[in-house]
């Protein structure tokens, strides 16, 4: 491995700007569970094995109107379970990587456990693609209105993974309160808040353009390409950390480890 990695200090080091891509990957070295196939999922849930719900059936806005137990059980635990969770010691190291590049940066992310913003990197620096966890709306829409969620942890059943109430509500009409997460079949997500993130990015390319940018991709997988595309049609040099699906275009570096390895690896490099 140790031409690639070269190749990457090399291309990051020389860099002007940077842009990190990351998808689930990139939280598995946290110790989050890996939801790749059915199998990886039912192991971190096993009551949605006998009941023969997969991760996509259950990452869908039909819960919260027709099951809200089922709904912030299976949410809910994912909430508590990304809040009591540290991010790795890689998310640090590309704090320090962003620091150093003279033209700035952007963290462009499908995942919605806020980890990066928890690793200290700036907020206004990140386009969650797929929206937040940590954020709510109204089920019912009432009103075109996202909040931050509060500290409450939801309670959750660890047999079932069904939620106790009291649930989330709006604090408007004191109906369901929904995360503001894109989900699957998903009509009635709300994407102001990623809408802004997303201009602020835009503006952040207009900036650099004539700047050398290196592209950083973590963990971000075909399944659900989001991640893959940007990174790939960004422009510039692009690094690709993936273990499973490290395939890359021509003249794209590719490092087929995962992200804290790999991360530690061209950190050591540099």
């Amino acid at each position: 491995m140790q031409p690639p990695i070269e190749a990457a200090a090399s291309a990051i080091r020389a860099a002007d700007a940077l842009l990190i891509g990351a998808g689930a990957g990139m939280g598995v070295d946290s110790g989050l569970p890996d939801f790749r196939g059915n199998e990886g999922f039912w192991q971190a849930y096993p009551p949605f094995k006998k009941l023969g719900l997969s991760f996509v059936t259950l990452a869908n806005p039909y819960w919260f109107r027709h099951d809200p137990e089922q709904a912030w059980g299976f949410y809910g635990h994912r909430r508590n379970l990304y809040r009591c969770t540290q991010p790795h010691a890689g998310f640090a190291i590309l704090r320090r990587w962003c620091e150093r590049a003279a033209a700035g940066w952007f963290v462009f992310t499908s995942n919605v456990d806020g980890h990066f913003q928890r690793a200290g990197l700036d907020p206004h620096r990140i386009v969650e693609c797929h929206g937040s966890l940590e954020h709510l709306q109204c089920q019912r829409l009432c009103q075109s209105e996202i909040w931050q969620a509060d500290d409450r942890e939801i309670d959750v059943d660890s047999e079932t993974f069904r939620a106790r109430g009291p649930l989330p509500a709006c604090p408007h009409c004191g109906g369901l309160a929904r995360p503001n997460v894109l989900m699957f079949g998903d009509s009635g997500w709300l994407e102001d808040r990623t809408l802004e993130q997303q201009a602020r990015y835009d503006a952040w390319r207009r900036s650099i353009r004539g700047e050398l940018l290196v592209v950083i991709e973590l963990g971000a997988g075909t399944h659900v390409p989001t991640i893959r595309l940007e990174c790939e049609s960004a422009g510039g040099t692009l690094i690709r950390i993936n273990p499973h699906e490290p395939e890359v275009p021509a003249g794209a570096i590719s490092l087929p480890l995962g992200a804290l390895e790999a991360l530690r690896l061209i950190d050591h490099a540099l």
